[in-house]
């Protein structure tokens, strides 16, 4: 399938958020030119969940994708702003899924190995450490339940990788509260997955 241009005039970025206002409005039709638009930044994110996953994973890249993108253009999907808040949608879609994965193996082998996400140094400097998916996703939970906004900024920064403009512009905040949002949300989590 090959990937459509741009319409003259028009950004990448502004096609996609096009296709995905029209999408919203229930044209299916646009499908066709919006999945080769999205999905190899959808490959990219699946990417960067999976990369601190175990070798021997059987959930592949392209299958979190496939699944992530089915349950992102059904018909009673909520209605599209953005190519960044599809993209922070699809995000919280994916760990969303790896976590329910992470949940029925560790039901079905009662204590098996667990699923493993690599923090970055952007997150817990200068250390290297491999985490739990499910202890992960419980700090996130924790956060939210102190703060909702700065867990979202962690999950779309670290998470989907969305700079922290693209960040400000899906949460409806400043840039600068999105700056101490992330430095908070970092101070709090390193000190949470430290003990």
């Amino acid at each position: 399938m090959a990937t459509r241009a741009p319409e003259p005039g028009r950004s990448d970025q502004e096609s996609i958020t096009a296709m995905l206002v029209q999408l919203s409005a229930g044209n299916r039709e646009v499908e066709a030119d919006l999945i080769p638009q999205v999905y190899g930044e959808l490959r990219r994110l699946a990417a960067r969940y999976m990369r601190g996953e175990r070798g021997n994973h059987t959930l592949q890249a392209s299958a979190l994708v496939n699944e992530a993108y089915a349950h992102l253009v059904q018909p009673q999907q909520v209605p599209w702003q953005s190519r960044a808040h599809f993209y922070a949608t699809a995000s919280l879609l994916m760990r969303n899924i790896l976590v329910d994965y992470a949940r029925k193996r560790l039901a079905a082998k009662r204590g098996g190995m667990q699923h493993q996400v690599t923090l970055d140094d952007a997150l817990l400097p200068a250390q290297n450490r491999t985490i739990d998916v499910l202890i992960l996703n419980e700090a996130l939970e924790d956060l939210a339940r102190f703060d909702a906004r700065q867990a979202k900024v962690v999950e779309l920064h670290f998470f989907s990788g969305l700079s922290l403009a693209e960040i400000a512009e899906v949460l409806g905040v400043s840039e600068r509260t999105v700056k101490r949002d992330w430095s908070m949300s970092r101070a709090w989590l390193k000190g949470r997955l430290t003990k």
